[in-house]
């Protein structure tokens, strides 16, 4: 029998919004999801799903599996420099110690900006590369709304990235590199990464046509001939960096000259598809007489440019005031962030009248604080919502009931992703109306099981949401819509 083969697994995640008003710290890690070496649960995160499923292969590839820190921050603003070089040595040194390795695996994001660094990914990876040498093996998981530089494609020997948006696949994708990683170490492949710039920014679910069928296009495409796997970086337009925008990854068995080729047909065709893949994004106002409306029951209403998700508080009580204006009844919004109301709710108890201020605490684009009349319904430690397998802390949170609207606060900013979000209250979706949802497209696919009608509503917001104006400072390239054709 062969000697195993020595296999580290390590993760450092979250996604950097450059224009928020929020900073990240250690806290923040450790408020979402921090796991030492040997606590990684059996469920995965977003981000680190490596670690499940390289358990579930470990026996069958005769691996020896050494498991480094897992960490993962919600989505904010810019990492405190001294949180970032905590996170990156810890792995690093955890990487020594377990020396000498045949191969690392890193479940990262890809869109993490320091205050010192604006490729933390690309950082971390010409470290870790330089301790293990040229022949171990580097595979990473990366977020598809991140941004892809030479130094990370250079460093790695596999790239997998999540294909779906909302990220549905993220466990699949792990197992896809994982395959592609045992494969290259017991030499049945020989992977070769080809890039494609699209030259663009733009938001592209794939849960609607035309990404729909540009997804299933690609995985149709895999495993035949020389293609191994092919990647899309949708990018991320808050992340003002050199490489924002996206860009197309073909892994080929040593076929360089068809990578290349494939890579540039298929990001020129994603090219083409510019300005046509956002949903129709509504007004607060068209979308609630839309909702008001409809026959269909419940609708829900995503407030997609106030997405904690996206990097910003998830505090905006804009859309909420107009609700209360209306007396719209029947209805549920999640979240709003606001730990000081929480704690107050908390204070006062189940059951108590009384009199709350909360929302609107971080930002001048996110309305006014709401002073209203509240009744608390059910306080609850440690709040979670479920993300498919992963499980996603809300902190303590509580709902409570605002004229008629029950209301989610939460202490730990999260997006919103299932419907659980409201049922683990004990609220019933089924007797809503409308329900309000804070996140711009990883709620659709929960979602879509409740509800038929489905409407966007985009508020102006401490998200950069017009990268055809965004003042990006780091941006060197010419990329869409900045200017109409930068392919020439």
């Amino acid at each position: 029998m062969q000697k195993s083969k020595r296999v580290f697994l390590g993760s450092i995640a979250t996604e950097t919004n450059t224009f928020s008003p929020l900073r990240t710290s250690l806290q923040d890690f450790k408020d979402s999801f921090y796991a030492p070496p040997g606590q990684h649960p059996k469920t995965p995160t977003l981000c680190s799903a490596i670690y499940p499923v390289a358990r579930s292969r470990a026996d069958e590839f005769n691996w020896h599996i050494i498991e480094g820190t897992a960490s993962w921050a919600e989505p904010g603003g810019i990492v405190n420099q001294k949180t970032w070089e905590f996170l990156r040595d810890q792995i690093l040194e955890e990487i020594k110690i377990a020396m000498p390795l045949d191969i690392v695996i890193l479940g990262l994001h890809g869109a993490m900006v320091s205050q010192g660094c604006l490729d933390c990914e690309g950082e971390l990876l010409s470290l870790v590369r330089e301790i293990v040498g040229s022949a171990a093996i580097i595979g990473a998981t990366f977020d598809p709304h991140s941004h892809l530089s030479s130094l990370r494609t250079e460093k790695l020997n596999v790239i997998t990235v999540f294909k779906e948006f909302p990220h549905t696949d993220f466990v699949e994708i792990a197992e896809n590199l994982i395959s592609l990683v045992h494969r290259t170490s017991v030499d049945e492949i020989n992977p070769v990464i080809s890039t494609f710039d699209c030259l663009m920014i733009e938001v592209l679910p794939t849960s609607r046509q035309p990404m729909r069928g540009f997804v299933d296009k690609i995985k149709a495409l895999e495993g035949h001939g020389s293609v191994l796997s092919i990647s899309i970086i949708h990018g991320f337009m808050a992340g003002d960096v050199p490489d924002l925008g996206s860009k197309i990854i073909v892994i080929t068995d040593n076929d360089k000259k068809v990578g290349e080729m494939l890579a540039e047909k298929l990001g020129l065709e994603l090219f083409s598809m510019r300005g046509k893949t956002r949903p129709e994004f509504l007004t607060v106002v068209e979308a609630l007489d839309k909702a008001e409306g409809s026959k269909v029951s419940p609708t829900v209403i995503a407030d997609v440019w106030d997405n904690p998700g996206g990097g910003v508080p998830g505090d905006s009580t804009i859309l909420l005031r107009e609700m209360l204006r209306r007396n719209i009844q029947k209805a549920a919004l999640a979240t709003i962030w606001d730990p000081i109301a929480v704690r107050t709710c908390f204070s006062a108890g189940e059951g108590a009248a009384f009199r709350l201020r909360f929302g609107a605490k971080m930002s001048q684009f996110s309305g006014e604080p709401l002073d209203m009349d509240v009744v608390v319904r059910r306080a609850m430690c440690d709040a979670v919502q479920s993300f498919g397998q992963s499980v996603v802390p809300l902190g303590d949170a509580v709902w409570i009931e605002v004229n008629g609207v029950d209301l989610i606060l939460n202490s730990v900013r999260s997006q919103v992703f299932n419907p659980d979000v409201f049922s683990n209250f004990g609220i019933d979706v089924s007797r809503k109306k409308i329900l309000v949802v804070k996140s711009t497209n990883h709620f659709q696919d929960a979602f879509s099981k409740i509800s038929q009608n489905i409407l966007y509503a985009a508020i102006g917001g401490p998200y950069p949401n017009r990268p055809e104006t965004n003042l990006y400072c780091n941006l060197i390239r010419e990329i869409w819509p900045r200017v109409e054709n930068p392919h020439g």
